[in-house]
């Protein structure tokens, strides 16, 4: 099970993400072995990974032979019998339950007794994904971000029953890549996924109260908050088709918490086809000649929109810590690094002062009288007690 610079690596689905795991590996020297069912998306793969490598040496930060050498040590392969060497194989196919269960079940009958398994799931419970395997105390999720080559944060979820060794190792592993790794417990969304929710549905609720317009919101998280996009620039980006369904799925899996409740704002555009800049229309009109709604430059709506949205990020950050999904610090790491925040969330409420997050969660809380702005019992024991979530500050 131990794993080292010699190690072989698997990948089962050659799309964006497995591409991206795969030329992470030959990067650091490993053999890697990159699988697809179907020999189109392999060719897919092939070039894409050529022309992103290549653009790397017309920018100067890799040379000829650096791309070679990584290409040579990718493997594309057609039948997951050549995983039979591997020492670690990362599923990374479509995002859906039975289909990674029946894949993951193939592999483990080709690999060795010591083999790690590892899904890059975003979303779905690692114990139901391992419950197909015969031997799931040496499977856990490892779950890699969009870009994977360009994105340091990489999210170790133990399941159940993976062994501790298993985890140490894939974890070591991982961070040898220089990524930064946080371990997460084995529930919906893991942290980011989980945390960033009222990025989102806490602007839609806002805009379909008709406080502000989309570009005034934008405007308020990206100037007054220091985020690097609003969240309805990057709900367009990543496309509302994939970011409603996470939303969604993440509420069916907490038992119907309003604090994740979808919004039907968003489901219309879904509904209609408007996706993001995928179809060319979203929130915003990426086609040519479009005329764009402009951002309403108030400061002080901005910074009510900007409070509202934060506590509520702030509350979700607080419930993970109170309920052992991580630590403190892999809290921060997981939002300052997987989706880019400017601060840590736990950070950000130490700066404003716990009573200050408490007291707006709670005018929030009398004014809708609604459950979704229910305080985090941790947050109200740090205001009562005067205390911070980082013990220095």
């Amino acid at each position: 099970m131990s794993l080292n610079k010699s190690s072989k690596i698997g990948v089962a689905g050659a799309g964006t993400m497995g591409t991206g795991i795969a030329q992470i590996a030959a990067t650091f020297g490993h053999d890697v072995y990159l699988f697809d069912a179907y020999p189109e998306q392999l060719e897919t793969s092939k070039k894409s990974l050529e022309n992103i490598l290549n653009r790397q040496v017309e920018k100067g930060r890799m040379s000829t032979d650096e791309i070679e050498g990584i290409l040579s040590r990718i493997h594309f392969v057609d039948h997951i019998k050549d995983f039979a060497g591997c020492d670690i194989v990362f599923e990374a196919i479509v995002e859906n339950l039975q289909a990674k269960k029946d894949q993951l079940a193939r592999i483990e009958a080709i690999i060795s007794k010591t083999c790690i398994l590892a899904s890059n799931t975003s979303s779905l419970s690692i114990a139901s994904i391992s419950s197909g395997l015969k031997k799931p105390v040496r499977f856990l999720g490892i779950h890699f971000f969009n870009p994977a080559p360009v994105m340091k944060l990489v999210e170790i979820i133990p399941g159940i029953s993976t062994e501790s060794e298993c985890t140490n190792h894939a974890r070591r592993l991982i961070s040898s890549w220089n990524k930064i790794t946080v371990l997460a417990k084995d529930t919906p969304g893991f942290i980011v996924n989980r945390v960033a929710r009222p990025f989102y549905g806490e602007a839609l609720r806002i805009y379909e109260e008709g406080i502000a317009n989309h570009a005034t919101i934008d405007w308020a998280l990206k100037v007054l908050g220091g985020f690097k996009m609003g969240p309805f620039e990057l709900m367009d980006l990543i496309g509302h088709d994939v970011n409603y369904a996470v939303t969604e799925s993440v509420f069916k899996a907490f038992y119907y918490d309003p604090r994740f409740k979808p919004s039907f704002a968003q489901k219309r555009l879904v509904e209609a086809g408007r996706l993001g800049k995928k179809s060319g229309i979203g929130f915003y009109d990426y086609r040519e000649h479009a005329n764009n709604t402009e951002p309403h430059l108030d400061e002080t709506l901005g910074n009510e929109i900007l409070n509202r949205i934060l506590v509520m990020l702030i509350n979700e950050a607080a419930d993970a810590l109170f309920m052992n999904i991580a630590t403190v610090e892999d809290v921060d790491l997981a939002m300052k690094h997987g989706v880019n925040y400017p601060k840590g969330l736990l950070e950000w409420a130490d700066e404003l002062g716990p009573n200050w997050v408490l007291s707006e969660l709670e005018t929030l809380q009398d004014y809708y009288g609604e459950d979704r702005y229910r305080p985090n019992p941790l947050l109200k024991q740090k205001a009562k007690d005067g205390e911070y979530f980082h013990e220095k500050r």
